[in-house]
């Protein structure tokens, strides 16, 4: 992919995963970004979290190396002088400074919008808190249990579960992004810089999509049906082949669920009344299941995805990790550090450009 953001000049003043990640894609895509770590600590706390399974050659956990790809490095302590001093001269050379302090910090190192603006009058400072005028500290886990993801998420009649992945973080980098190319524009029309707000709550919310309006119109409390769509059936139904392995439907049409009637030779079930639409499928999920999974078991998965993708019924495999990156149109997508062959990380840029 062309390197847009050639020339671009990037100080993160960012740890863990939301801030890091908006330095990883601007730096996948040509922008100089130098990360501020201090040295205090040791840097970026993701270094030390490991998976006892980890033998990489240096404090760089897999964790750190999922979003601070292509970046510089800087181990500073920003109460000494002379490292103050390099920090003030990276600043006032700088495009765009990202920063993920809470407020107190930021307020004690001189690092708020303030004073980084005073260093680069025409800076874009992206700013990434927890929640909305409060300087509460903010971990994705809470931030979940708190916006009704795990309310939602798990198996029903089982207990509340977290996503698999920091998605709230992930959501408000993505939050993030959008904000800092909406100032690059602005500042090109312009030539003004930008104070970028984000929170993780409300990132959380902006994301909550179909599952909000279900209780702001319909006043229905979302709740853990496992994988399957509160407001489609076969939707998200997982079903197990005659070896135990496992996949999933997306039936999201009656024509889809003709399709699907079609080819697994139950046609009956299309035209039958209790499944004929998606309200009735609905309505009649639990019967509909069970039909469905005493034909799946009798097969295997290959099978079955062969029948539906000649059908052009959406369904998947459930794949881990190494099935996954056994595709190669997966493995294409693999960073590797330049430093170390064992530094690897997913490219986090997803789109292509013409």
């Amino acid at each position: 992919m062309s390197k847009v953001f050639e020339g671009l000049k990037i100080v993160e003043l960012a740890s863990v995963l939301a801030g890091p990640a908006v330095g990883m894609f601007f730096a996948e895509l040509g922008a100089e970004v130098i990360k501020i770590e201090n040295k205090l600590t040791g840097g970026d706390i993701t270094r030390t979290w490991r998976l006892t399974s980890e033998s990489l050659s240096d404090d760089r956990s897999a964790y750190y190396c999922s979003i601070n790809y292509g970046k510089q490095v800087l181990m500073l302590n920003l109460k000494e002088d002379s490292d103050r001093k390099i920090l003030n001269g990276l600043i006032a050379d700088a495009d765009i400074v990202l920063s993920n302090f809470r407020i107190p910090i930021a307020k004690k190192l001189h690092v708020q919008y303030e004073d980084v603006k005073a260093l680069k009058s025409d800076v874009i400072f992206a700013e990434l808190t927890g929640y909305p005028n409060s300087d509460r500290p903010a971990y994705d886990v809470v931030l979940q249990a708190e916006t009704g993801f795990m309310h939602m998420t798990g198996e029903q009649g089982g207990v509340p579960v977290k996503m698999p992945v920091a998605l709230i973080d992930v959501l408000a980098a993505h939050q993030l992004k959008e904000g800092i190319l909406v100032a690059l524009i602005q500042k090109l029309k312009t030539g003004k810089g930008a104070h970028v707000q984000v929170n993780l709550f409300d990132s959380a919310l902006a994301s909550l999509a179909n599952q909000a309006t279900n209780w702001l119109v319909a006043k229905h409390i979302p709740e853990a049906i496992g994988s399957a769509h509160p407001n489609i059936a076969p939707y998200g139904d997982v079903f197990e082949d005659n070896a135990g392995r496992y996949f999933v439907l997306a039936v999201g049409s009656d024509k889809h669920f003709k399709a699907l009637c079609s080819c697994i030779g139950m046609p009956e079930l299309g035209s039958d009344p209790l499944f004929l639409t998606n309200p009735d499928r609905l309505q009649n999920r639990t019967e509909l299941l069970q039909k469905l999974a005493a034909v799946f078991k009798k097969k295997s998965v290959e099978h079955w995805m062969h029948l539906l993708k000649q059908n052009d019924v959406p369904a998947g495999m459930i794949r881990n990790m190494k099935e996954l990156f056994e595709l190669e149109i997966a493995r294409e997508k693999i960073l590797q550090y330049s430093d170390d062959p064992n530094h690897k990380t997913v490219r986090s840029v997803a789109f292509k450009i013409y």
